[in-house]
């Protein structure tokens, strides 16, 4: 019978069809973080239970770590030194690989799994975070968990799990000018809604995604989630194998060659039918930022604030309506030009060396506008030694940007520092939900290139059309 990628993956883990929709799937990976890593370890020592083959589970500083230069355990989130120090105990009592502060190694879950080579086409992995989708860009299947799920995974190296159904996403064409993976994904959430992949694993595919770098695929599937799908992922081809190659948990000979033999057969058959199918024209895509509160909330920079009075759906009328109040800006408003009080480039989403590189390009030789704060922080400590290699990290602070360390920071509040009351910010993170980036915080999600042009501009900018 054929198959879809999705499927061929999920066959292979599966441990037992339980009869009700669900299957008790086999875990090849668990990763953690200081967040809630604490709880499910220590949820498992009171239990009298311990990880089953630690060296298979991982856990990270990076959710509510401070990001300024010199920092230490402590956090601007109250009772976040805590969690540090007790992830930190329970990690190395467990006996689980820990990429702690001071490590060179450190930084944030989705961005050190793929560099690490944790995260393998083929494999399940799971993270107590929303995000973990990411490593579908390797061809990986993962998806988030909660705590309780993660003791389960980390006892029993098992997994509950509703099995979804199936769509391919397929992007067609040439990306122009200007126009990235972030452009793409918030371009499929604006066209089909925040809902429109709700109980689908997705394939993404199509000629565009096949020349996308697989760091723009992790960016692509990083926002599955806010597209309501439970993952998503790219089918691993060359590209795939030679970034693979050579990383620490990478296979190595003479099991590589026996890895590259399986990776290669991980693709949808030809005749393999998928639950649903959505095509999308990349000639049609122009950079993308959001107006509103949702990620669904987008459009062309070039274009202007869309009027809820043409929804003919209610409850998206009055969410528009909630979100236009909210950002504080107007129906029919050009949405190049609205001033910014601050900008930012960091996350799981758009922190790695590709990403810094995008944005350097533009702030080569320019400066941050006056009054805007501006913030890089690296996705991890060796994307950080990387770029500063390059010169990087000193475009980014001869324009103005401050140059953090490794973490989350910015892209939410649990680290405690914000952006301040309903300040307007441009940020490559993926989330603009009301008080995400601080209380009362307005936010507007782009891509690293469109963030740098607005960050020099002092508003919201096309970077196709930048001086």
């Amino acid at each position: 019978m054929s198959q879809t990628v999705i499927e061929k993956i999920w066959d292979e883990h599966q441990i037992a069809d339980l009869g009700d929709g669900t299957c008790l799937i086999y875990i090849d990976r668990v990763f953690l973080h200081e967040r809630t890593g604490s709880v499910a370890l220590k949820s498992l020592e009171a239990a009298g239970r311990s990880v089953r083959n630690p060296e298979q589970a991982f856990c990270t500083m990076d959710h509510i770590v401070d990001t300024f230069p010199g920092r230490t355990d402590d956090t601007r989130m109250p009772g976040g030194t805590a969690f540090i120090q007790t992830t930190r105990e329970a990690a190395l009592a467990a006996g689980i690989n820990l990429f702690d502060l001071g490590d060179q190694r450190q930084g944030i879950a989705h961005i050190i799994s793929p560099e690490q080579g944790i995260a393998l086409p083929g494999t399940t992995l799971v993270c107590p975070d929303s995000h973990t989708g990411t490593l579908g860009g390797l061809g990986a299947l993962a998806w988030g968990i909660g705590s309780t799920e993660a003791e389960h995974a980390l006892a029993t190296k098992t997994l509950v799990v509703k099995k979804p159904k199936t769509m391919r996403v397929n992007f067609t064409g040439q990306l122009p000018q200007g126009v990235s993976a972030k452009d793409m994904i918030l371009r499929l959430i604006g066209e089909h809604t925040a809902a429109g992949g709700v109980g689908y694993a997705i394939e993404f595919a199509g000629e565009a995604v096949c020349k996308l770098s697989i760091e723009a695929r992790l960016t692509l599937c990083n926002m599955t989630v806010e597209f309501g799908a439970w993952s998503g992922l790219v089918t691993p081809d060359h590209k795939t194998f030679e970034y693979i190659k050579g990383r620490p948990y990478a296979p190595d000979e003479p099991l590589w060659e026996q890895a590259v033999e399986y990776w290669q057969r991980l693709s949808s058959d030809p005749d393999a039918v998928f639950d649903k199918e959505i095509t999308i024209d990349c000639a049609a895509i122009v950079p993308q930022i959001t107006w509103g509160t949702s990620p669904m909330h987008e459009t062309g920079i070039d274009r202007l604030v869309p009027d809820p009075i043409d929804e003919t759906d209610e409850h998206k009328r009055s969410a528009m309506e909630r979100a236009l109040e909210y950002m504080a800006i107007e129906s029919g408003t050009p949405l190049a030009g609205i001033p910014i009080d601050a900008a930012f480039i960091g996350s799981c989403t758009n922190s790695r060396l590709s990403d810094l590189r995008a944005a350097a390009e533009i702030l080569k030789g320019r400066k941050v506008a006056e009054g805007v704060k501006a913030i890089c922080v690296p996705g991890s400590g060796l994307v950080k030694q990387a770029a500063e290699a390059e010169g990087i990290d000193k475009v980014f602070m001869d324009a103005g940007f401050e140059w953090r360390e490794p973490g989350c920071s910015m892209c939410f509040f649990a680290g405690g520092e914000s952006f301040g009351h309903e300040e307007r910010v441009i940020s490559s993170t993926n989330r603009n939900f009301e008080n995400r980036q601080g209380p009362r915080t307005r936010t507007h999600l782009a891509s690293p290139a469109t963030v740098a042009a607005s960050a020099i501009k002092g508003c919201l900018a096309d970077v196709r059309k930048l001086d």
